[in-house]
């Protein structure tokens, strides 16, 4: 890989931010990456302590507010996120990324967990922000993500115009749940099992059977390579797996059953106490219904999710190439081919509410262990400028503040 050139962080990229009358005018960048969207940040430009952070960007979304009518969050968990990125300083890493989950009647930011819908933004993002200088036809960076140590190599079309080379976003590539085609982008995940829990299967087992109230033994996959999930099969809760999201999430008799589940799963996965948290994400599976190796509806995690997130989707797409899990159980998985470099690869693909998501594998000689996997995603500027939040939220000195100390 040839490194994109980092950009100087100089004073200001470090001191965006601006008094405007009674608030605070900060630099922010709103992109759409995969099928969520959300505010991006430049580092610098946001205070560096925890508290002073997450009031910045509770104050930008618009949060605790179930319609979020004063901020950009969108009254939805896949679009109340943000992403803040900045030079790292680990050799060979170009950019450190940290993801922030924000939810619409929540004052809570949680940076717990991995997006990989919003990573595949972190590099459009850096090089219109000025992060990042574009190197070719084509630019890769690779990105470390703070929350879970996650790293990607990312790359995107970066063509010679009449000013220079600019981030394309006009493409042919398309993904289900969002509209249109747009310019690739290419994800290629270097180091995801275990990501938030001790291993690939933290129970130690590829299956567990679980009881809990209301819903008696269940047999379930507590897996994570990217993403903690708990795969059951949805026929265990009397659901096809098939239904559609909306209704899924209206369903309160189903959820109840599912989050007595993930509470008593993520005790088993060594995560706790996880009712405060976004993961384990509940994930029902099922036999294909299209053309596909397995069908999916995926909670995040009382909301089904529209369609799937993309390290949801690597974990669900390696859990179906492990013998003897659920996902295994219900999977009509395609054929396995010599790979350059030794093993072999295949492209899993998951089917969920809003069609499928395709998941390149690299397999060991045995065919069990997964050693890479890859994906494509899209993603645009939408918009560019300030978002203006409370004085009270960020405060800084006005200019002549400054000129005075």
């Amino acid at each position: 890989m040839t490194p994109p050139t980092p950009r100087p962080a100089d004073a200001a990229l470090r001191h965006g931010t601006r008094r405007h009358g009674q608030q605070t005018a900060v630099p922010c960048w709103f992109m759409r990456g995969g099928t969520s969207r959300g505010p991006f940040f430049r580092a610098g430009d946001l205070p560096a302590e925890t508290a002073a952070r997450d009031a910045v960007l509770l104050a930008a979304l618009g949060s605790p507010d179930p319609r979020q009518v004063d901020g950009l969050g969108g009254a939805h968990p896949l679009t109340s996120k943000a992403g803040i990125v900045g030079p790292s300083q680990l050799p060979d890493v170009d950019l450190e990324f940290r993801f922030a989950q924000l939810q619409p009647e929540s004052d809570v930011v949680d940076t717990t967990s991995n997006c990989g819908n919003m990573l595949a933004a972190v590099v459009p993002f850096a090089l219109e922000a000025g992060l990042l200088a574009a190197h070719g036809e084509t630019t890769t960076a690779r990105v470390h993500t703070l929350n879970t140590g996650l790293t990607a190599d990312i790359t995107v079309r970066t063509p010679l115009g009449p000013d220079g080379r600019y981030v394309a976003y006009d493409g042919e590539a398309r993904i289900d749940g969002v509209p249109g085609t747009a310019a690739p982008v290419s994800v290629g995940f270097l180091d995801t099992e275990g990501s938030v829990c001790s291993a690939l299967l933290p129970t130690g087992r590829v299956r567990d059977r679980v009881e809990v109230e209301g819903l008696g033994p269940v047999d379930v996959t507590c897996i994570d390579n990217g993403m903690p999930l708990v795969l059951v099969p949805a026929a265990a809760l009397g659901r096809t797996g098939y239904e559609p999201a909306a209704e899924l999430t209206a369903d309160v008799a189903l959820r109840t059953r599912l989050e007595r589940l993930r509470l008593a799963c993520g005790r088993r996965m060594g995560l706790g106490d996880v009712a405060g948290l976004n993961y384990p994400k509940m994930t029902l599976t099922a036999p294909p219904a299209e053309r596909g190796a397995v069908a999916t509806r995926s909670f995040i995690p009382h909301v089904c999710h529209a369609s799937i997130g993309v390290l949801a989707a690597v974990t669900v797409a390696t859990a179906c190439v492990l013998d003897g899990t659920v996902a295994h159980e219900a999977a009509t998985l395609p054929a396995v081919g010599p790979q350059e470099g030794g093993g072999f690869a295949t492209t899993v693909s998951v089917e969920h509410p809003s069609g499928e998501f395709s998941v390149a594998l690299g397999l060991d000689a045995d065919l069990r262990t997964v050693t890479r996997s890859a994906l494509l995603r899209t993603a645009r500027l939408i918009m560019a400028g300030e978002v203006m939040v409370p004085a009270a939220a960020h405060p800084v000195p006005h200019e002549h503040e400054e000129d005075q100390r």
